[in-house]
């Protein structure tokens, strides 16, 4: 269903044998790796992305990134005569940065690396009060839109869509929310403005109840 890019299939190999061999204990699942949101969606509308979030299971996104580092070094995979290297980017809600995460440039793609996470919202803010590891159906459903929370598997090189609503909604042209809409936009009324914009850029229809959610005035009063 995807095709990858000739640095795209080098990084897969890659991160399949880094996650294999991760460090975990005994009764650990294994770490899986997925490449996420935007990515996945432009992968599907045949467009060209380098810019790919890696969404891990059970590692940090500093865990896994420092780990390809060394699994890099000692297996001598450099790419063009440099090594594999990321810089951590520290939490920053002022910033809207809700979760350390590393970032690194790599065969040409930017890379941001941040695990799989379930969080809840105060009142009246958009800064998430908890952030826990979360399955891949509670990351999905935590983002903005239906076609910007499937995940591509490595491992199985299958979409994953565990809202069962995102790829019936880029095969439709639909732009609907995960959960419901005036929780989603009310968590985080910046998601109004991204919802019009990805509306507009990819000419999408807006369902009724997104409409409706967005006309709310409790939402507009978050504005």
């Amino acid at each position: 269903m995807i095709k990858l890019t000739h640095p795209e299939k080098h990084l897969r190999e890659i991160f399949l044998a880094a996650a294999n061999t991760f460090p975990r204990s005994e009764q650990a699942e294994p770490l899986i790796v997925r490449f996420a949101g935007g990515w996945v969606r432009d992968k599907l509308l045949n467009c060209d992305s380098d810019d790919i979030d890696v969404a891990l299971s059970i590692a940090t996104g500093v865990q896994f990134a420092a780990h390809v580092k060394e699994f890099v070094r000692v297996n001598k995979l450099e790419h063009e005569g440099r090594e594999f290297g990321f810089q951590t980017i520290l939490q920053n809600v002022e910033q809207s940065k809700h979760l350390e995460i590393a970032r690194a440039n790599y065969l040409g793609l930017s890379l941001d690396f941040v695990n799989l996470r379930s969080e809840e919202y105060a009142d009246h803010s958009r800064i998430p009060e908890k952030m826990r590891f979360g399955t891949p159906k509670e990351d999905a459903e935590r983002r903005d839109l239906t076609i910007n929370s499937l995940f591509y598997n490595i491992h199985t090189e299958q979409v994953e869509d565990f809202t069962g609503m995102g790829l019936d909604d880029m095969r439709n042209g639909i732009i609907r929310t995960p959960l419901d809409p005036l929780k989603t936009f009310m968590d985080d009324p910046l998601r109004v403005l991204r919802t019009i914009r990805f509306a507009a850029r990819l000419d999408f229809q807006i369902t009724a109840q997104v409409k409706a959610a967005i006309l709310d005035p409790l939402v507009k009063v978050c504005h």
